[in-house]
């Protein structure tokens, strides 16, 4: 694989797409892609809605380091240029004069920092040097000044102090004292600032025992409205709230009195009201289903949209809130997902009714708007591409593909094919995906792998996914299943799992295997199972119920609920919503739900995989179902990833990403073989005499 500028990753052709070179012939994909593929991210559209400035993220072939730039694309001629010489850049940001870019890089201890360069040109410059680290960046309405979140942490000395360099003993006082990624926080929170511009001058706008997140200022630049999470008992439950602070500083306004989170705020366009992606259901957060309501000081919320919407929303402070736009005749565009598919959907604010934009057969993970509110670009993902931008009209709905940087990968690495089918199920109707290997013959017969999706509130839509392609083109068939827990089918369906996890939810996963199982084309005898995070848990949970299974790669699981609730950075808040309480009160639910009690029964072969450096399934959960199925003379082996969280295998070290993907298709291959055989035919009954 070349450099970057072999790669010719920065020329766009006329058409908006990248150019190409010849292609050779299709071959599987493998876990090579990770370095092969190029990521876009993060796109920002400049205020007259010319330009659009995005992340292009990249492997460099010799160190085997993620590289990310800033691009900025012309919206007429689709022409890209390399904005910035950093290679960890991210986040850009137009100021709303169009004079100016902001973005963040990280500083010589690894803290994100906000740099802002001119858009006609020119050298970048550093504006923050804050201990904490910056996210959230937000401009100022007059370009003059920028808003954004930073950790305040009271036992971290200054940086030019001599006890810097000395080891810092941790003194653990709250429940929530680290996070999976974002490692370790002990008194630590979140606080706006707000910069100066010109100056560099940067003050601390918010304090306290809260996390704060999202600044978003008012049109005329006198407030700011941010998601805070200060509620008392915020240290056991997902709760926040959003409140206003007078921008130069100031007492807080509380504006979401009647419901239980917030992901998303925007403002109206006279800044009497705000627009959020909001729950008014304890044991639903926002995150996991929300819907769009209308606030104003001193009235009840009031919602827009129903129950068959998912508003996309946040999970500070790794994944920002989404844009959202009030437009100047009342509407509000907002990205939302159903049954897997996402598409821009549009509201009235007078009554609250609401259509699609854009989008389906899709999953769009970005959007981004001018400020006219005519025009936008969203992130989309396709099962058969990982993510490029997309042009979109807000009036017509029309979409123009702006990038599309890994054609010429995906012309020689064809994705697999695949079909959706949905079954009835115990009153519920349960979507599953199937894909296919190439050159798919189905009078020939194959080996059948269930994938199984984490959360339990994640869900596989319409978007490209690394394991299913790399197993799929390898010559497995592969079968995700959307059970009862799955998020974007409506918040009944989705809190259906709570307090049940291998219950129904098992039963509707194993429903869809026996269809498939029971096709022509599947040799029965070459199953395989695999998932991650909770698909962990139930790849473990069924083989522990099931002996069908052929080969396990059970990925970063939750084996004990009991140990589970307290060490993972989540256990409590997580673990009381969905496994049924505390555990000092459902301690025999919590080992009867755990498929470390049934351990005794599998007879699968089983690859354990785990990032050491996990705080959300920590790895304890590992060691013990490995412990336990080495005691019981089970074929088990275990594979530990250094410095890996739980998102690794999104965020992790390229090469390790491989090498899971390596490793789960060598397990396979092992134990259950991949591609076709000769269907068996049954010998023909001899005629009678």
């Amino acid at each position: 694989m070349a450099s970057l500028t072999g790669r010719q990753r920065v020329g766009l052709d006329s058409s908006g797409l990248t150019n190409t070179r010849e292609s050779p012939m299709p071959s599987p994909i493998t876990p090579e892609l990770v370095v092969e593929l190029t990521n876009v991210a993060d796109p920002n559209l400049s205020p007259d809605g010319n330009r659009v400035a995005f992340v292009q993220s990249s492997i460099d072939d010799d160190s085997l380091r993620e590289q990310s730039r800033i691009m900025v694309a012309d919206m007429s001629s689709g022409e890209a240029t390399l904005f910035t010489g950093g290679d960890d850049d991210g986040s850009p940001k137009h100021s709303p004069d169009g004079a100016s870019l902001a973005f963040v890089r990280p500083d010589g201890k690894e803290r994100q920092q906000i740099w802002i360069i001119p858009t006609s040109g020119g050298e970048a410059r550093q504006l923050t040097s804050v201990p904490g680290g910056v996210t959230g960046i937000a401009w100022s309405p007059d370009s003059r000044s920028i808003a954004f979140a930073s950790d305040v942490d009271p036992d971290l000395p200054p940086d030019d102090s001599a006890s810097a360099s000395l080891p810092r003993t941790k003194v653990v006082r709250r429940i929530r004292y680290r996070g999976d990624t974002i490692g370790w926080r002990g008194d630590a929170f979140r606080h706006l600032f707000v910069a100066d511009v010109e100056s560099g001058e940067t003050r601390q706008l918010t304090d306290g025992e809260g996390d704060d997140s999202a600044p978003t200022w008012s049109p005329d630049g006198s407030k700011i409205a941010f998601i805070g999470d200060r509620r008392d008992g915020k240290d056991i439950e997902t709760r926040s709230d959003v409140y206003l602070i007078a921008s130069a500083g100031g007492a807080l306004e509380h504006w979401s009195e009647g419901l239980s989170g917030i992901a998303a705020v925007t403002w109206s366009p006279g800044g009497d009201a705000l627009a959020v992606v909001g729950s008014d259901r304890n044991e639903a957060p926002a995150g996991w289903q929300g819907w769009v309501y209308i606030l104003q000081l001193g009235q009840a919320p009031r919602r827009l949209t129903d129950d068959s919407l998912k508003p996309a929303g946040s999970y500070a402070p790794l994944i920002p809130p989404p844009d959202m736009r009030w437009t100047s005749d009342d509407r509000i565009a907002f990205l939302a997902d159903v049954r897997g598919e996402s598409a821009l959907y549009e509201a009235a604010v007078a009554d609250g009714g609401f259509h699609r934009i854009a989008g389906g057969r899709a999953v769009f993970t970005a959007v981004t708007f001018d400020a006219a509110g005519r025009r936008a670009v969203v992130l989309s993902a396709t099962p058969t591409s990982p993510g490029d931008l997309h042009r979109v009209d807000l009036e017509s709905g029309a979409m123009t593909q702006l990038t599309a940087y890994n054609r010429e990968y995906l012309q020689a690495h064809p994705p697999a094919r695949f079909e959706k089918f949905t079954m009835k199920r115990a009153g519920a109707d349960i979507e599953s995906r199937l894909f296919f290997p190439p050159n798919f013959d189905p009078t020939e017969r194959y080996p059948l792998i269930l994938d199984i999706h984490g959360g339990p509130h994640g869900v596989f839509g319409d978007a490209f996914d690394n394991i299913q392609q790399v197993l799929a083109t390898a010559g497995y068939v592969v079968l995700a299943v959307n059970p009862r827990g799955t998020s974007t089918y409506g918040v009944d369906f989705m809190m259906a799992v709570h307090g049940d996890w291998g219950g129904e939810d098992y039963l509707d996963i194993m429903a869809a295997m026996d269809e498939v199982s029971a096709r022509d084309y599947i040799d029965t005898s070459r199953l395989g199972i695999t998932g991650y995070s909770y698909g962990g848990f139930m790849s473990s949970w069924i083989i522990g119920h099931d002996t069908r299974f052929g080969a396990a790669v059970v990925g970063a699981p939750c084996i004990n609920l009991s140990s589970m609730y307290g060490t993972s950075d989540i256990g409590v808040s997580f673990g009381e919503v969905q496994w049924g309480g505390r555990r000092v009160d459902a301690l025999d639910a919590f080992l009867e739900h755990s498929p470390l009690t049934y351990a005794q029964n599998v007879e699968t072969p089983v690859l354990l995989m785990h990032g050491e450096a996990d705080a959300r399934c920590p790895i304890e959960q590992s060691e013990q179902y490995f412990v336990a199925l080495k005691r019981l003379d089970k074929e088990v082996e275990f594979v530990r990833f250094p410095d890996s969280a739980h998102s690794f295998l999104r965020r992790g070290h390229p090469k390790l990403r491989m090498e899971y993907l390596t490793r789960l298709l060598d397990w396979m291959a092992g134990h259950i073989g991949a591609g076709a055989s000769s269907r068996v035919e049954s010998e023909p009954v001899p005629a009678d005499d």
